[in-house]
């Protein structure tokens, strides 16, 4: 993947970490995303703009920075429900909105009402046939509701939730929600999955569990991941490459490289200091946003990525 932002902005450098497992082998070819000096803007104002893009098919891939920058209409704008202001966007070489089944998506997490009855596995069958009018016929119509319930039987193993699937969805968990909800997204075996903040309002636990799910579906399944996250560190680990944009522009490469006080402080444009806890974790401080972007504080309600 590449990224070729604003022109005081240079992408990081390529070197590859040893310690981390290779993504698939791609080419041109196999490029699932790719934005050609592109722009967006939102009620009058660009929230970025020169950016250029390429995502190979099985990279996973984080997009962060302080809120309101974008992330979240980023993935909007690869979804076809936010038009861009200049440039060109492709999803799997076409343009956004018209690639269908094959790109997954699940929107920032909504809790469930706890007296809510639907069964996880009715909640993961609504990514099947959710767009569907009407109730499917008998006779003709049984082998394509038994493919369909062997799926959906498939993906909910895929995800580790077949323990729980039959309860009412109120009654799950934060953590099993969200994996339900992931199921839901995975259920027509897309080719990409775009995931905005899938960590937000998890515990520690969790986080971890649900990051080290979608690194295996990345790597067994093949699927290329996009995903929104306001703290990196969960996903640290298990990432390609990460976009960050801020102050109008982007900059991406291996997390090392880019989560840096020098990368950082080119791109904000003012000095940045990037601290790395005795854990491993990194705190970016100095930036306009409040302090520890990478941390486990998430934005107040209603604040930054939540609306356009």
């Amino acid at each position: 993947m590449t990224v070729k932002p604003t022109a005081r902005v240079r992408e990081a450098s390529q070197q590859t970490d040893p310690q981390r497992s290779p993504a698939p082998a791609r080419s041109p070819s196999g490029t699932v995303v790719s934005l050609r000096d592109a722009a967006v803007r939102v009620s009058g104002r660009t929230l970025w703009s020169g950016v250029e893009l390429d995502v190979g098919a099985g990279e996973f891939v984080a997009v962060l920075g302080p809120n309101g920058v974008g992330k979240s209409t980023l993935v909007k704008v690869l979804l076809g429900v936010l038009p861009t202001a200049a440039g060109e966007v492709r999803v799997l070489g076409e343009q956004p909105g018209q690639a269908g089944q094959r790109v997954g998506y699940l929107p920032q997490r909504r809790s469930f009402d706890a007296s809510l009855r639907m069964r996880g596995t009715d909640i993961v069958r609504l990514g099947w046939d959710g767009d569907r009018w009407g109730v499917p016929l008998p006779g003709r119509f049984g082998a394509r509701r038994k493919a369909a319930a062997r799926r959906i039987a498939e993906v909910i193993e895929l995800v580790g939730a077949a323990s729980y699937a039959h309860r009412p969805i109120g009654q799950c968990s934060g953590g099993e929600q969200q994996r339900l909800l992931i199921a839901q997204a995975l259920v027509r075996r897309p080719e990409l999955l775009l995931l905005d903040e899938p960590l937000d309002s998890l515990d520690l636990p969790n986080q971890a569990a649900v990051a080290a799910l979608v690194g295996r579906i990345c790597r067994e399944e093949g699927v290329t991941v996009i995903m929104v996250a306001h703290d990196v560190n969960p996903i640290l680990s298990r990432l390609d490459r990460v976009v960050y944009l801020a102050e109008g522009g982007a900059v991406s490469g291996a997390p090392e490289e880019v989560i840096t006080s020098e990368t950082l402080s080119r791109l904000y444009g003012t000095p940045i200091e990037v601290l790395r806890t005795s854990d491993g974790r990194l705190v970016v401080v100095g930036q306009p946003e409040a302090p520890a972007i990478h941390s486990d504080r998430h934005a107040a309600p209603g604040a930054g990525e939540g609306k356009p």
